[in-house]
């Protein structure tokens, strides 16, 4: 009795590590959560940023869905506007838009629940007031104050007077040592897309942790600084500056000078961190 009991017991606890480890085939895959560059590569590329509440969600047939990816669900989606962050014009309380969801390992198409809350970047449909279109297939994103936050903090500094240039590439970089051993200064010359002036700068002295700073006119001066991670300028930059200095930028520099140059920028690529995303961009 004993030893049937102990099988018992061990069969059963088997039976639960099994389930334990076998995937939830019937569960869709949670996408991760986007980064601040994830946001703000969809917040730049849309005229419409807003949050909204799903209202209804009607699956619309495949026969009736063309360019539908294999492995996808199409809905029809009809929300209230909860805030408007940003658009070029004015916008109905109700909104529709079409969003192609992943189904599951089963394909059960995922559900949009009544209530549920998202972000939408997105543009207007010419010619039908309150219809929207993605600006890419993951462009709803589901709502957090967090997301929200950054998500605001990005359209503002985009839309402000003189928000960070797109960096285009690297132009003259320049190396000049100092009065004495292990000081030296190097600038770096960025080209970007409206032809706003932008340039690094490392600065090194002996015994002391090297200083870079990046100044957003001609003419640095002592209060310039490294822009702070999660900004619009720390964007541009951790997402928008090469790997390595093109050969062309070292050209009037000697030997010695283009290995510091290119030492200071590795140290400026160091600082800035690496540019995460999470979303696969079509």
């Amino acid at each position: 009795m004993t030893a049937t009991l102990t099988f018992c017991k061990r069969a059963i606890a088997a039976a639960l590590v099994a389930v334990a480890a076998a995937p939830a085939e019937s569960q869709p895959a949670v996408p991760p959560a986007p980064t601040y560059a994830d946001l703000a590569d969809l917040a730049l590329a849309a005229p419409v940023a807003a949050q909204v509440r799903i209202a209804e969600a009607t699956a619309v047939k495949a026969e009736r869905a063309p360019g539908l990816a294999p492995g996808m669900a199409r809905f029809y989606v009809e929300a209230g506007l909860v805030s408007l962050i940003r658009s070029p014009q004015s916008l109905p309380p109700r909104l529709s838009y079409l969003v192609d969801l992943p189904r599951d390992a089963k394909g059960k198409a995922p559900k949009l629940r009544k209530g549920s809350e998202y972000l939408l970047l997105a543009a207007p449909v010419p010619g039908k007031p309150g219809e929207l279109r993605l600006a890419a297939p993951d462009a709803q994103i589901a709502f957090t104050p967090e997301r929200a936050a950054t998500l605001r903090s990005i359209v503002r500094e985009a839309s402000s007077a003189s928000p960070p240039p797109r960096i285009a590439g690297i132009g003259r970089a320049f190396h000049v040592p100092g009065a004495i051993r292990g000081e030296s200064e190097t600038q770096i010359f960025l080209q970007t897309a409206g032809g706003t002036p932008v340039s690094l700068t490392v600065l090194r002295r002996p015994g002391e942790t090297p200083l870079w700073a990046v100044a957003l006119s001609e003419i640095v001066d002592e209060a310039a600084e490294p822009p702070a991670p999660g900004t619009l300028l720390w964007y541009r930059l951790a997402c928008g500056l090469p790997s390595a200095l093109p050969r062309q930028s070292l050209a009037e520099a000697d030997p010695e000078g283009a290995k510091a140059i290119e030492a200071d920028y590795r140290l400026v690529l160091e600082r800035l961190g690496p540019c995460v995303r999470t979303r696969i961009r079509g």
